[in-house]
């Protein structure tokens, strides 16, 4: 254990030292190419900051309109039919839309239902192994200025989708 320690404190600095070696090696100008990137970062995040404003702002309204609720008082019969605990039809709503929403909610949702319950075993199998789908389309398809995502957003809610199945079924059949 002593060995992963000292393994994880110096891999940080091992790295930054061999990135100025092979640059100095190389004879690339390293401090220049950093702050070069560091320009091109900024400029990436102005570029898609209206998108995380809009993205931001239609996740909250979502959540303080009532839709949330609504939509998951609607989804209850059909998710009791397929023996689904309906304590995670939030969270498989809102794990497309929005990382840090989910995560409140999984840290809420935690504190309710435990986290060795079916539930708390299901939300925590869930929120590692989905992703914040729109979140991260609208970031990286607005950074590099694709306008058309074509079949990206469906496919990615079909493994979506797979993935909350699959911490179901999973963690049912694994006590």
């Amino acid at each position: 254990m002593a060995f992963m320690s000292i393994l994880s404190e110096a891999a940080i600095p091992a790295v930054i030292i061999a990135i100025l070696i092979i640059g100095a090696w190389r004879n690339v100008p390293v401090f220049d190419a950093f702050l070069e990137g560091a320009k091109e970062g900024l400029a990436t995040a102005i570029r898609i900051l209206p998108v995380l404003v809009g993205i931001m702002l239609a996740i909250n309204i979502f959540e303080a309109s009532g839709a949330l609720d609504i939509i998951v008082t609607l989804l209850k019969p059909v998710v009791n039919f397929l023996g689904i605990p309906e304590e995670i039809v939030p969270m498989a709503i809102l794990r497309p839309i929005s990382g840090s929403a989910s995560l409140g909610l999984l840290s809420r949702q935690l504190k309710e239902y435990g986290p060795d319950s079916l539930a708390g075993r299901i939300l925590s199998v869930m929120m590692g192994s989905t992703e914040t789908i729109f979140y991260t389309v609208a970031v990286y398809f607005g950074a590099i200025g694709v306008k058309k995502t074509r079949g990206t957003v469906w496919i990615a809610l079909i493994a979506g989708m797979a993935g909350m199945i699959s911490s179901v079924i999973v963690c049912k059949l694994l006590p």
